[in-house]
């Protein structure tokens, strides 16, 4: 389909401007869901399969993931991340900080983008080394603890938060 103009921000918005192509990226990136499997049980908006399945063919087809048999299971793919999605965190991220700040957020949901964004630059590119070594093979040369662990550990936290403040609520 022909591009409606040369802008970035258009050509941005038809390359991704769909509902589940972010979130697909998301799930995948923030997530690490790779099969089929992984991101229809684990999607938080309940993805159909028929969609879910176009917009992973789609994803492929614009150069934001490529697809792999598992060598482990014949008729299992894995879907990885490219640069070209890789290089979306910083604008992830961004759009994110504007969902928190002017919509209704889940706050455990929110807390993985607000560490990122509080994190800077530095930890961003941390967690894109970190998703070049998982998804492109390319050696991650930094120490200290995986910013993918931080994430993790950020949302568990505030989860478990929740959890024991809903339970104080009711007694």
């Amino acid at each position: 389909m022909p591009e409606r103009s040369g802008c970035p921000i258009n050509l941005a918005t038809e390359a991704l401007g769909d509902r589940w192509s972010m979130l697909l990226l998301r799930d995948i990136m923030f997530g690490d869901q790779r099969t089929f499997r992984g991101l229809l049980t684990n999607s938080l908006e309940g993805i159909a399969t028929n969609i879910l399945g176009s917009r992973l063919k789609k994803l492929v087809a614009e150069g934001f993931l490529t697809a792999e048999a598992d060598p482990d299971h014949k008729q299992r793919t894995i879907y990885s991340l490219t640069e070209k999605s890789i290089a979306l965190l910083p604008a992830m991220i961004a759009l994110g900080a504007w969902g928190r700040q002017f919509l209704p957020v889940t706050p455990e949901y929110a807390i993985r983008n607000q560490v990122l964004e509080e994190g800077g630059g530095e930890m961003q590119q941390a967690f894109m080394d970190e998703l070049r070594e998982r998804h492109l093979g390319i050696q991650n040369s930094r120490s200290g603890p995986p910013v993918s662990e931080q994430l993790r550990a950020a949302f568990e936290e505030l989860a478990s938060a929740q959890e024991k403040h809903k339970t104080e609520r009711k007694t």
